[in-house]
């Protein structure tokens, strides 16, 4: 790929996502949007007049056409759609969960690893400014609380909440604790649909850490709040506000501990137009992505688990 060139991008599966996947494509600096693919053809269509792209039938027509795609369709189809753009060096972001299966992430790994194209996957919270900014104040956690709470969804039915909603914490948390998860209890419970719709599950780290997730689909109001809990300090990362406030004790001599914090300074962005960034950068300079490939597939690897110990 010319370095001074703009990068060519295209976006496959232009539904609820993936739309923004081609707006925020088509903004970015150093970016062309040179096509959108979508089995239904009256959505490409609409996309592609609302980005100036141009409507691409095929996602093979897009080999030797573009340096980088944005896979957005539903899950059970990303293998089969990314592992050609890979094999052909396509540099490629697939959208959470990176695959329906261990074997199918597996084979997106292997696919890149042979043409060293950049696998990235689709965990935004990784991006969201408000973890960005609480980062470099979590060290060592010994507890996680968190709670995703949404209200019933017309997408993403195909799959349980583990895997639609819970699926952004665990990708996080696991990057936050960098330790081996040693047991866990689960349980969820399908209300609403033949699916999971809510889960709970608790897990605990070899290096001692405990992680409580809950996630839902079914509740009345939107919650997305990850809590921190280490020596002397607790973090609240508000995602949807994309506020942190953090409190420390601090010891004085000859008197007791006071409390200091408040809220974080956070620079306001949208996560989604950071992660791609980062995807474009990754390309250009042939680096490791935010998020990548193995760390998709962690998390891949621990959601299954996750469900395993459902009753």
């Amino acid at each position: 790929m010319n370095q001074t060139a703009p990068v060519r991008a295209a976006v496959v599966g232009v539904g609820h996502l993936g739309r923004h996947h081609a707006r925020v494509l088509a903004g970015l600096p150093d970016v062309t949007l040179v096509g959108v693919v979508d089995a239904d053809a009256a959505r490409a269509a609409e996309t592609a007049q609302a980005t100036g792209a141009p409507v691409v039938s095929r996602v093979a027509d897009l080999i030797g056409q573009v340096d980088a795609v944005s896979v957005a369709v539903p899950t059970e189809a990303h293998a089969a759609v990314a592992i050609p753009l890979l094999e052909a060096g396509i540099h490629v972001l697939v959208e959470k969960p990176m695959t329906r299966s261990i074997a199918e992430a597996d084979g997106l790994l292997a696919a890149a690893a042979r043409s060293g194209a950049v696998l990235a996957v689709g965990h935004i919270e990784h991006f969201n400014p408000a973890v960005q900014a609480a980062r470099p104040h979590i060290q060592d956690p010994r507890f996680i609380e968190v709670h995703r709470l949404g209200t019933f969804p017309e997408r993403s039915l195909d799959i349980d909440v583990v895997f639609d909603l819970m699926i952004h914490d665990i990708g996080l948390v696991l990057e936050v604790v960098g330790s081996d998860v040693v047991g866990i209890e689960a349980v969820g419970v399908p209300v609403l649909t033949p699916r999971v719709d809510i889960a709970n599950a608790r897990l605990k780290f070899a290096n001692g850490c405990i992680a409580n997730l809950t996630a839902s689909r079914i509740s009345r109001e939107q919650v997305r709040k990850i809590r921190f809990f280490q020596r002397n300090t607790y973090l609240s990362v508000d995602y949807k506000a994309q506020e942190v406030e953090v409190w420390r004790l601090v010891p004085q001599a000859g008197a007791m501990p006071r409390i200091d914090g408040g809220k974080l300074d956070v620079q306001r962005d949208e996560p989604l137009k950071r992660e791609l960034a980062d995807f474009i950068g990754a390309v250009r300079a042939r680096r490791a992505p935010g998020v990548t490939g193995a760390q998709g597939r962690a998390a891949l690897v621990l959601a299954n688990e996750i469900v395993s110990r459902m009753g």
